[in-house]
């Protein structure tokens, strides 16, 4: 596109690597595409300037076109060479505080945050939570043997009966069919608590010290994804029940829609893993988020539709989802009150102390059927 520099529009320098361009390019496409606010136009301009600075053929003839003295020399009338034109062009001066530094904007491509180091003393839940205690799996196969026992503790009274009683045989036919019968339902009962034992059985034999399914993002973009794994796995797994999955698919989808989940029990929490700049992050019930006071251009969150959708493929689980907001350069992350909002941003430090909260209230359970349904939304091998 003539007249657009895209070193400019990256906003990189033009011995820039490929590793810094695509991290610009993954930066801007926060701010500028449809789906944040941005305008079809913006997005087809940024889109040509990464597609033609990732292609080293490309950028070659890019840079051979725009630097200025390459160009051919400007033949005068009588055949001299004519210097090109020279144009000056004024560069404003970059905003300075009263201390005199350059100020920073915009976010940092190479800046990696530190995870937060929590004090377990400052957690309520830490030291309420048995990190050894046993495992229940739901549904119990003990609440099969009940009606299995009933069914055979009625059948022996019936046997008793018939060997101690003198029955008169319009009442010993029917009594005999009644123990036909009864022996039939406890023949069928056995079978399914003998399933359900072997199922049970099988469960632990496959899912013994797994805890953790999928994986998080491993390109060079997704640090943020990389950060909330390793600070699910660093406290969450606490919880003898939790269960933690990387890069699920919505119902229907085959991407990987949702970052992160954590099931303990019938309690899911589905996160979103974000870095965005320093400051204090809000949403409100629409799930509009809101930075320091003012909407956030760059909060775009896919979660409040990924909660409908789970809400709706596992009746009866509680789900939620939280927003997880990393910094993208030093400075600090803070979040308010968003109780109302389907997918309210947390910091790290304020995630694992409610979230975790929210899970030590069932520590110990893995709910079966609720853990392959979902299992079987991970697509990140």
């Amino acid at each position: 596109m003539r007249g657009v520099d895209y070193y400019k529009l990256l906003g990189v320098q033009r011995d820039a690597t490929p590793a810094e361009i695509r991290s610009a390019y993954v930066a801007q496409v926060k701010i500028v595409h449809p789906d944040v606010g941005g305008s079809p136009e913006s997005f087809a301009r940024l889109q040509e300037a990464y597609q033609t600075l990732r292609d080293a053929a490309r950028r070659a003839a890019y840079d051979r076109a725009a630097t200025p003295g390459r160009a051919a020399a400007r033949t005068a009338p009588g055949g001299a060479a004519r210097p090109a034109r020279t144009v000056s062009v004024r560069v404003p001066a970059t905003p300075r505080p009263r201390d005199g530094r350059p100020r920073e904007f915009g976010e940092d491509p190479g800046f990696v945050p530190p995870l937060p180091r929590l004090n377990p003393d400052a957690l309520a839940w830490w030291h309420a939570v048995d990190p050894d205690q046993p495992v229940r799996y739901l549904p119990r196969t003990e609440s099969s043997w009940v009606p299995l026992s009933t069914v055979l503790g009625t059948w022996l009274v019936l046997l008793a009966g018939v060997l101690t009683l003198d029955l008169p045989a319009p009442l010993l036919v029917p009594w005999l069919a009644l123990m036909v019968v009864g022996a039939g339902v406890a023949f069928v009962l056995a079978r399914r608590h003998h399933a359900a034992r072997h199922a049970q059985r099988r469960f632990a034999a496959e899912f013994a010290g797994l805890r953790v399914f999928g994986r998080p993002g491993t390109e060079a973009g997704p640090v943020g994804e990389r950060l909330t794994a390793t600070l699910l796995a660093t406290y969450l797994i606490r919880l003898p029940g939790v269960r933690i999955f990387h890069g699920l698919a919505l119902p229907g989808s085959v991407f990987a829609d949702v970052d992160h989940a954590v099931l303990c029990g019938r309690r899911l929490v589905l996160v979103e893993s974000k870095m965005w700049l320093p400051g204090r992050y809000t949403a409100d019930g629409a799930g509009s988020v809101w930075r320091n006071g003012h909407p956030f251009r760059g909060g775009h969150l896919r979660l409040p539709s990924a909660v409908t959708a789970y809400r709706e493929l596992l009746p009866g689980v509680e789900v939620r989802g939280v927003a997880l907001v990393h910094p993208s350069r030093a400075g600090e992350v803070v979040t308010g009150d968003s109780a109302d909002a389907p997918a309210p941003p947390m910091d790290p430090e304020r995630f694992v102390r409610e979230v975790g909260s929210w899970l030590a209230g069932d520590p110990a359970t893995v709910d079966r059927p609720t853990f392959r349904a979902v299992l079987n939304q991970v697509v990140s091998a």
